[in-house]
């Protein structure tokens, strides 16, 4: 009988085939904010070092910034709502340069959009539903292009910052806001055109970039069915289900496992990413749900969330995306201390300056350490029939997916 050692050099490259199209960073949109501040970024060993050469060197290889319309224009706004495109297009050039993927994050607002506020741009409030159409298009094209003359195109494109309920609902304190609701038909015509229109200006100006849609209903899955049946009914064009994990908010590692497992089963055509994840490292915040009898609010608390969450994720193909929100955050030795108030978890000490251990974690996402030495195979026992499985030798049925598969024995990139 007839032995065959599958060499590991070709092993090794299908690793690293897989490993490409996976990406790990976080959102880093106040860096520039900090630096002028003159926080410290050091290294472990407490040594300068710039935020991006560290994050390069712990192989992170995407990161992520948001962007607002007119932050000037809302009242009284939160300092760290200073991402004008100015401002995006210059960090922008600076995470491409320095070897980055970049995803763009548009807010379609002039403060933070969230599920619980969507306020259409002060400069957009008079317009009618069918200028809007029109706006959100003109607006998205021109920023794209402003970005890829910039040197800073993206490679992915968020079209609304957690859009659970739709987006530019009208001017806050309004009696008629247009939002989109569970059970209701209100309004999702309107937010659906408007998404088609922002990804109309995205396949024109970036059409190598993907387009992802973000939600954060872990916690209510049906929100997140009806959101992105929804989105297919009409034919909305995109490629990445964006979720927010947060366990104040939404519970428990296993609670994100069932959405995942619900969404991949569900739309078997698209990725999905966690595009925004964090949990303090320094003082128990309190939200909708309390994990710190199994996750301390420590830096050991923070790395063993973040070894669990990984091992997690690692188990789901559909899954090609982390990113830690707002990881840059350091306010060493300028000593800020606003986000005491709400929400402490960067990937920073803000006491020292030096990156946490859960940095470090990140790039396992990624599956650099794959498990795999060489297989042996018996060629005389060898039947194929039109055979599909994923690199783990599980068996599958003809992929959807994008990614890299086994076809009748053969290596297969599946677009």
């Amino acid at each position: 009988m007839k032995t065959r050692k599958l060499i590991l050099a070709a092993m090794l490259m299908m690793a690293s085939a897989v490993q490409a199209q996976k990406y790990v960073g976080g959102d880093i949109s106040c860096l520039t904010d900090n630096e002028s501040k003159k926080a410290q970024y050091l290294d472990y060993d407490g040594k300068a070092c710039p935020a991006l050469d560290l994050f390069k060197q712990e192989k992170l290889n995407a990161m992520r910034v948001r962007l607002f319309v007119y932050p000037s224009d809302y009242p009284n706004n939160d300092p760290n709502c200073c991402q004008t495109l100015d401002y995006v297009k210059a960090l922008g050039k600076r995470i491409k340069d320095a070897g980055f993927k970049l995803m763009l994050d548009f807010h379609y607002s002039d403060t933070w959009a969230d599920p619980a506020k969507q306020w259409t741009p002060k400069s957009w409030e008079t317009l009618s539903d069918a200028e809007l159409y029109t706006k959100i298009y003109e607006y998205t094209k021109d920023v794209l292009q402003q970005m890829k003359d910039a040197g800073a195109t993206p490679d992915f494109i968020q079209t609304g910052n957690e859009i659970s309920y739709g987006m530019l609902w009208g001017k806050e304190g309004s009696s008629n806001l247009k939002k989109c609701y569970l059970g209701s038909n209100a309004n999702w015509s309107r937010f659906t055109t408007l998404l088609k229109n922002a990804g109309k200006a995205c396949r024109e100006i970036c059409p190598d970039a993907k387009i992802i849609l973000h939600t954060e209903r872990a916690t209510q899955t049906n929100v997140l069915t009806n959101f992105y049946d929804k989105m297919k009914t009409d034919n909305v064009d995109y490629d990445i289900i964006g979720l927010s994990y947060y366990p104040v908010w939404h519970n428990t590692i296993s609670t994100l496992e069932t959405a995942i497992k619900i969404l991949e089963s569900r739309y078997t055509d698209k990725n999905i990413m966690i595009v925004e994840v964090g949990y303090a490292y320094s003082w128990e915040y309190k939200g909708d749900y309390n994990l710190y009898s199994t996750y301390e609010a420590s830096e050991a608390g923070q790395k063993a969330f973040t070894d669990d969450l990984i091992t997690m994720l690692n188990k789901h193909d559909s899954v090609n995306g982390l990113f830690w929100w707002w990881m840059e955050y350091n306010p060493y030795p300028w000593a800020d201390t606003q986000m005491n108030d709400w929400w402490y978890a960067p990937l920073y000490n803000g006491n020292t300056g030096k990156p946490l251990a859960a940095m470090s974690s990140l790039k396992d996402f990624l599956g650099e350490e794959s498990g795999i030495h060489g297989i042996e195979a018996d060629d005389s026992d060898v039947s194929y029939n039109n055979v599909w499985t994923t690199l783990n030798g599980i068996r599958t049925a003809k992929p959807t997916r994008p990614g890299l598969y086994i076809h009748n024995g053969k290596k297969v990139i599946v677009r």
